[in-house]
């Protein structure tokens, strides 16, 4: 594995797992929010956008964390592994809410720009969507996957087989 997407509901905990997983196998590691995220939550173009990632995904190893769901299909062309962390939708609540308090007033580091975690109207419709999107978003990511050739497709249900997984690597 030298190119692996890892994708999974919102707060599933794709980006700690993959900090992981990059410290593990020596891999560079792309965050798509970091790429995707200007100063106060304003993301960039789908043009800028498209060509931050195509610039990351013809580099010859990576890790790419992050979902952004359009660029998939794109992902999938490029990678040799994906793993879908396929949590249920209260881990993945639960994941989103614990780190919105852990990092209220503050900035993750796996973002672009500066876009401090606080509580208004956009905040809680996508806390909601984590909710009511996630069958919807799952059949999605499952579909899409099954459009890959010759990509190694690992589905991963809940941190005990993501610990145990890194574990074997």
């Amino acid at each position: 594995m030298e190119r692996i997407l890892i994708i999974g509901g919102n707060g599933c905990g794709k980006t700690t797992f993959s900090n992981k997983m990059a410290n593990k196998l020596s891999l560079p590691l792309i965050h798509l929010d970091a790429l995707y995220w200007n100063d106060n939550w304003k993301p960039v173009s789908d043009e800028e956008f498209d060509r931050l990632l195509m610039s990351e995904l013809v580099q010859p190893r990576w890790i790419i964390d992050g979902n952004i769901s359009r660029t998939i299909p794109l992902r999938l062309q490029y990678c040799d592994a994906v793993i879908f962390m396929d949590f249920s939708r209260i881990t993945c609540l639960s994941g989103v809410v614990g780190r919105f308090v852990k990092n209220y007033g503050k900035s993750r580091t796996d973002m672009g720009g500066n876009c401090p975690e606080k509580l208004n109207a956009e905040k809680i419709r996508f806390i909601k969507s984590v909710w009511t999107h996630h069958k919807e978003t799952r059949r999605r990511f499952y579909d899409m996957m099954s459009e890959a050739d010759d990509v190694r497709i690992v589905i991963l249900k809940n941190r005990r087989e993501t610990d145990q997984f890194l574990s074997e690597l």
